[in-house]
């Protein structure tokens, strides 16, 4: 796709933080947003190739085809920290901005997600928290090949993800299972499409943790626990 070509509003609504990079640099892609980026780019003097790169990135954010079960602790963890947890620092941030922004011009429509800012805010500082954890204490045991110590640090996290799992139906309760609006400005449609993105990573995340890492590193401890 040439980004230069499609308006604002669109790129916007197609690519869960596109909002963010319009956002730092003053494009308004709600009033004004069926101007084509390249004609804003050129309009407001900015830099076109580092708006482009970030488009780009974020466009390219998908799974790989790898089985990542075939992997090492090393390799997997390397991935969960580029791919997830930096990713949902970034989504966060930006969801809590659109949702304070719709809440605060719809708030006295039925279908607005009152409340949805205030739970994002609160799950950004759990999974915070939790991804915390994993970065400084998990991780580097299970990177070091100690994953017969980390048991306990494993259910921790198993119970925490519950926590998140519970926080995303959350999410679809107070958007109706993220469900669009009829006639929903373009920061509103911003926002559900940028919670389906997060959703879907958050999901994919906890599922390549349990089912893959603390797995088998729970396996590992079984496996060498003493028998009586």
């Amino acid at each position: 796709m040439n980004f230069l070509d499609v308006p604002l509003e669109q790129l916007a609504r197609d690519i869960p933080g596109a909002s963010a990079v319009f956002n730092r640099r003053g494009l308004s892609f709600c009033c004004g947003g069926d101007r084509l980026l390249g004609q804003a780019i050129r309009a407001e003097g900015l830099d076109g190739d580092a708006i482009l790169a970030e488009l780009s990135r974020l466009a390219s954010r998908q799974e790989e085809s790898r089985d990542w079960g075939q992997a090492s602790d090393a390799e997997l963890i390397s991935h969960l920290l580029e791919r997830f947890h930096q990713v949902h620092r970034e989504q966060l941030a930006e969801l809590q901005r659109l949702a304070d922004r719709v809440e605060a011009v719809h708030g006295d429509k039925p279908q607005c997600p009152r409340g949805l800012a205030a739970h994002l805010q609160q799950m950004s500082r759990e999974l915070e928290q939790h991804m915390a954890k994993e970065e400084q204490i998990l991780f580097p045991m299970l990177a070091r090949g100690q994953g017969g110590m980390a048991a306990g640090p494993i259910q921790v996290m198993l119970h925490e993800h519950d926590e998140h799992a519970a926080s995303i139906g959350e999410i679809d309760r107070l958007t109706d299972g993220i469900t669009t609006p009829a006639g929903a400005c373009n920061t509103w449609r911003a926002l559900y499409r940028g919670l389906e993105a997060f959703r879907a990573d958050l999901q994919e995340h906890i599922r390549l943790e349990n089912d893959i890492l603390f797995a088998r590193n729970l396996q590992s401890t079984q496996s060498t626990s003493p028998r009586a």
